[in-house]
């Protein structure tokens, strides 16, 4: 009788055990398959970029060249060169990164370290969020009646870079804030313990550790910004330019002026813009290796954030 029981008993334990081992082989298998699937995906994603590249470097090979780098663009497709587009590029990054880095830098810190955790930044916290998925024309727009118009910066290359700012505002400081947040707490409360202040412990153990993904989460932006051309264009940037600004570099003290802050730009997406638009089959071979030109640079970018976030890794021991 006691023999029966204990049958009895153990049969519900391996009927649950069963059931237990086979949901686990069901959750490896959906596993498995979600991760060929996201395999899958990549690997089309980046055939789809590599083909696109290496279609844009066969169609604009012909241009290729030092001619193309140090030309001002012109009418005759054969001597027309993207020389102040890449210029006009490169300094309203400049711009870009002097603005969105400290201030988003900054509002990360705030937000994680020293904002009360009410409703108030609740709301902060959500609009941030939903910024980041704003239309660029919107944020030209904005730049246009504000920056533009109201503070009469006029079409600019202070204005460009302005916008472009605020465009990937959002994306640094949701980015700072992950790499802020990575951080472990009991470093900071090791510090606490040891008497440093709340600024003590956010400048020389917070920042210092989450630099490489704040770093990362900039040039990422910088990325996006890079290739935008909505907002370029709805501020009034020139098609067609045949002289660089102001050198931010002099030859007579101060040596530095900002004098070019105030002129007349274009980029490369507006040069594509301007070259696409032609009917002459020339300047779409320009086109195509202004694209190319324009394609090495980001994922140039991408790079070396990939780069840099790697060599923070390897610094970090806890």
């Amino acid at each position: 009788m006691s023999a029966d029981n204990t049958v009895s008993s153990h049969r519900p334990s391996k009927l649950v055990a069963d059931a237990a081992m086979k949901s686990l082989h069901r959750h490896k298998l959906i596993d498995q398959i979600f991760v060929i699937l996201g395999l899958t995906i990549l690997f089309a994603s980046l055939l789809t970029l590599a083909v696109l590249f290496l279609d844009l470097v066969r169609d604009g090979a012909p241009r290729f060249g030092w001619d193309f780098f140090t030309n001002f663009p012109s009418r005759n497709a054969a001597r027309a060169g993207i020389l102040s587009a890449w210029v006009g590029t490169c300094l309203v990054m400049l711009v870009t990164v002097c603005v969105a880095m400290p201030i988003g830098v900054a509002a990360a810190i705030y937000l994680e370290e020293y904002a009360p955790k009410n409703w108030f930044t609740a709301i902060i916290e959500i609009n941030v969020t939903n910024l980041a998925g704003v239309p660029s024309i919107i944020y030209g727009l904005l730049a246009l009646g504000l920056f533009v118009y109201k503070l009469e910066l006029g079409q600019s290359i202070a204005s460009a870079g302005l916008t472009l700012a605020l465009l990937i505002l959002p994306i640094v400081i949701v980015a700072s804030r992950e790499a802020i947040r990575s951080v472990p707490r009991n470093i900071r409360e090791a510090a606490y313990a040891l008497g440093a202040t709340r600024w003590e412990v956010t400048a020389h153990h917070v920042v210092p550790y989450s630099s490489g993904g704040i770093l990362t989460g900039l040039i990422i932006g910088l990325s996006r910004a890079i290739g935008e051309t909505a907002p370029i264009i709805t501020i009034g940037a020139l098609a067609f330019i045949a002289f660089l600004p102001t050198p931010p570099i002099g030859s007579e003290f101060p040596f530095v002026n900002f004098t070019w802050l105030g002129d007349p730009f274009t980029v490369m997406p507006i040069q594509m813009f301007n070259w696409v638009s032609r009917p002459d089959a020339a300047f779409q071979v320009n086109a195509a290796a202004a694209g190319a030109v324009l394609l090495a640079m980001t994922l140039a970018m991408n790079g070396i954030a990939i780069y840099i976030r790697y060599q923070f890794r390897k610094k970090i021991n806890w």
